[in-house]
């Protein structure tokens, strides 16, 4: 962890861009430790577009140098909801990225698997060993981690060729109209700002299929079903709508409605994970319930409607 003062001459910058210029890293690195919560000016968690204030105390929990590996660690709050010989299904925190990768300090979903002692699939990259689909480390709810390496094979296949059930609940500000549809824009990196995904022509092909399942006077709950898996999907196609999830500050939220509902990261949730299991082909599924400060942000919602 480094703690230290905001330089003046940072004054107004973004944290992300504060961030690599102080420490030495890149802009991306900085964004993902942002979106991780491990960003705090003040004594509060700050997101990667928040403006610094030259004197302000910051602390960070900066990447080991390059060639020392975090060794595996438990996870707190990261629960296993079912466990096979060929697949474990993991409900996962905030602030836990689905692997490790260059510049990452925090907790891991593979890490905290090993730390408890499960063995799972030795296929893929030696950094995501068993990681058939991820999600963002701000991004809370249900992965499946292939044990077996048939599990591996039949599941990157699946994923592959869509025949994966992947549902998130997301709470998006304002209220999209119509209030079912279907989202298909290209996706692929913004432009200008590399850090960031954006609809570009010519970008990858990216259907979000969508349903509010609750309105209240200044945001909406969306059930949220995916067709495509691109990096930040669900978060580019609302903030093309001009519906970001609510404390996406990266993608256009209002910084004003998620201070009022205590949200420090964007709401989103995967609350639905559908297959067809690697041994027998039998379709599961699986469902989460919301965590606490996502359920915590709804309650003021209801009780304001």
């Amino acid at each position: 962890m480094r703690s230290v003062p905001v330089p003046d001459g940072l004054e107004g910058q973004r944290v992300d861009q504060a961030l690599a210029r102080m420490f030495g890293i890149s802009r991306g690195v900085a964004a993902d430790l942002a979106d991780a919560g491990v960003v705090v000016v003040d004594g509060r968690p700050r997101g990667k577009g928040d403006r610094l204030t030259g004197g302000s105390w910051l602390e960070v929990e900066l990447p080991p140098p390059p060639g020392e590996p975090a060794p595996p660690q438990p996870v707190s709050g990261m629960t296993v909801v079912y466990d096979d010989d060929d697949v474990v299904v993991i409900d996962k925190p905030v602030g836990v990225a689905a692997h490790g990768s260059p510049g990452w300090t925090g907790p891991t979903v593979t890490g905290g698997l090993a730390a408890a002692g499960y063995r799972i699939s030795t296929s893929g990259a030696a950094e995501r060993q068993g990681v058939v689909h991820r999600l963002d480390a701000a991004t809370t709810g249900l992965m499946v981690v292939a044990k077996s390496e048939r599990a591996y094979t039949l599941l990157k296949a699946a994923f592959k060729e869509r025949t994966v059930d992947k549902g998130y609940h997301a709470l998006v500000q304002g209220h999209p109209d119509p209030s079912k549809g279907t989202i298909d824009a290209p996706i692929d990196r913004h432009p200008k700002h590399d850090w960031r995904f954006a609809v570009v022509s010519g970008g990858r092909p990216s259907v979000t299929h969508y349903e509010v399942v609750e309105a209240f006077p200044s945001a909406s709950l969306v059930d949220v079903h995916l067709e495509t898996g691109r990096t930040h999907q669900i978060r580019v196609h609302f903030s093309a709508l001009r519906h970001p999830c609510v404390g996406d500050l990266t993608y256009g939220a209002d910084p004003t409605l998620a201070a009022r509902l205590g949200m420090t990261r964007q709401w989103l949730h995967a609350v639905r994970l559908g297959f067809a299991h690697p041994a027998d082909g039998r379709w599961v599924e699986f469902h989460s319930d919301y965590p606490a400060d996502l359920a915590g942000a709804l309650a003021v919602l209801r009780a304001e409607n």
